[in-house]
């Protein structure tokens, strides 16, 4: 049997036992408890029917509000979370690649020449060209191991990315209904004041004509301004929620002032709302996915750190050529080679193998309890934003029917007033009791959508809503 035959022989069974031996334990998916129901009682709109993937992954379309749509469009495109998250994920798709490399020979190639001096005076030059090859066997599958952490650890920079997705559409979505409930406010409290400068104005008369008393003058003025007094807080967060969308957007602030300073309505929910059950959410939840690819990536790390308690083969190789003079080195006559295999085993470390063996376990089982209270917490804010959006509502009918009736009283006591039937103090009474009944009216409106788009974002809505350029930027 020739040289070359052995060598092809030694190569495969190289490979074959480079195919064979894993150490460490293999990955095995974690089974996530969940609920067959949600706790929650389903009412104001919400039914337990399957969601419709497409109302989620666009959940903001639901409300039919163009701007909003634009809005969240532009913030897919510009955020600057989202560019971070898109580099880590080329980051960790470069360290895969570093991982792959490792599984197969390494060659490089040298050109020297040397010149040397002898104590005794002789002179002589070296002349060399090569290439030398080296590929360590992956016989107990250690970086194997590794190419397996780093592909679960690029499969957990994908989720990360889209988990951003999903707040980062539920944060514009609820600071554009805070703009809008802002608005609300600020057109009742100057619809109140409108009233209130009626009151005194007419009280100024009076006073003047010597029908009341200073008292009923003062106190018309206090509650005109006491409103007024209101508004420059309004105006301001005006301008800080739409500072805030505007930095969301990857904008600087101010850019959108032109865009949202028009009052609109905030955005109404949809009659009917399907939230689906607890495993389908615990499916669709990114930061689910990405708990379980970190405990994937860190079972996978505990075989590498194993592998190190195994001996190291490595077959090195160098081809060249060599010679004392320049003219000579392309000669036949110059070649050199070497080739051989190279066995390490390390015997004595004084425990330091075993004990990084033991620090990966620990921090599979750490990865373990966290995939665990990421399922809990998923369910959790699920089962908080149902019951949260099922009371706003039935707060804002309540606030609704208020407002109602306390317009009514304001403009009862106003009337009895002007026909000398009451004292001014009723209509102070009723102006305040409208100007609040107004206000937490606006809010509640606010809360209801909000809350609905808090309940979407807990569902995992918005991450599946990318172009194709985008979706490429997360494979």
């Amino acid at each position: 049997m020739n040289k070359t035959i052995k060598l092809g022989l030694s190569l495969a069974l190289a490979f074959f036992l480079s195919a064979c031996a894993m150490v460490g334990p293999d990955y095995h998916p974690p089974t996530a408890k969940a609920p067959a129901a949600w706790h929650a009682g389903l009412a104001g709109g919400l039914h337990p029917g399957p969601a419709n993937p497409r109302t989620l992954a666009r959940w903001w379309t639901v409300f039919h509000d163009p701007l909003l749509m634009e809005l969240e469009n532009k913030a897919l495109r510009g955020s600057l979370d989202l560019k971070t998250a898109r580099s880590r994920v080329r980051e960790a798709r470069a360290l895969m690649g570093v991982s792959r490399a490792g599984l197969f020979p390494e060659v490089n190639s040298s050109l020297s020449a040397i010149k040397s001096r002898s104590s005794r005076g002789g002179e002589s030059n070296l002349y060399n060209a090569g290439f030398d090859a080296g590929w360590e066997l992956d016989i107990f599958g250690g970086r194997r191991r590794a190419v397996e952490a780093a592909t679960a650890d690029l499969n957990a920079r994908r989720d990360a990315l889209r988990d951003v997705m999903v707040s980062l559409t539920a944060e514009v979505g609820i600071n554009y209904i805070d703009l809008r409930t802002y608005q609300a406010r600020l057109k009742a409290a100057r619809a109140n004041l409108a009233t209130q400068k009626e009151s005194y104005q007419l009280n100024k008369s009076r006073y003047q004509a010597g029908l009341i008393d200073e008292l009923a003058l003062e106190q018309s003025r206090a509650n005109m301004e006491l409103t007024r007094s209101r508004i420059p807080d309004l105006e301001t967060g005006i301008i800080r929620v739409m500072n805030r969308l505007a930095v969301l957007l990857g904008q600087r602030p101010g850019s959108l002032d032109a865009k949202l300073a028009a009052p609109a309505p905030v955005p109404s929910a949809p009659a009917a709302i399907m939230v689906g059950v607890p495993a389908e959410t615990l499916r669709r939840r990114p930061d689910i996915h990405q708990a379980e690819q970190e405990l994937a990536a860190q079972t996978a790390r505990i075989g590498v750190a194993k592998a190190a308690l195994y001996p190291k083969f490595q077959l090195n190789g160098s081809i060249g050529l060599e010679s004392l003079r320049l003219e000579n080195l392309p000669e036949w006559a110059s070649r050199t080679f070497q080739l051989g295999p190279t066995i390490s085993w390390n015997i004595f470390d004084a425990g330091a193998i075993r004990r990084r063996i033991a620090v990966e376990n620990a921090r599979q089982e750490q990865a373990l309890i966290h995939y665990q209270a990421t399922v809990l917490s998923a369910v959790e804010e699920v089962e908080n934003t149902l019951t949260a959006y099922v009371k706003a509502e039935t707060s804002n009918h309540s606030l609704t029917q208020a407002v109602k009736a306390a317009a009514r009283a304001e403009q009862a006591a106003r009337d009895r007033y002007q026909a000398g039937l009451t004292d001014f103090s009723n209509v102070l009474d009723t102006q305040r009791t409208l100007l609040s009944l107004d206000d937490k009216l606006a809010q509640s409106t606010g809360a209801v959508t909000s809350d609905l788009i808090r309940l979407y974002k807990a569902l995992g809505g918005g991450w599946t809503a990318v172009s194709t350029k985008q979706k490429a930027a997360v494979k």
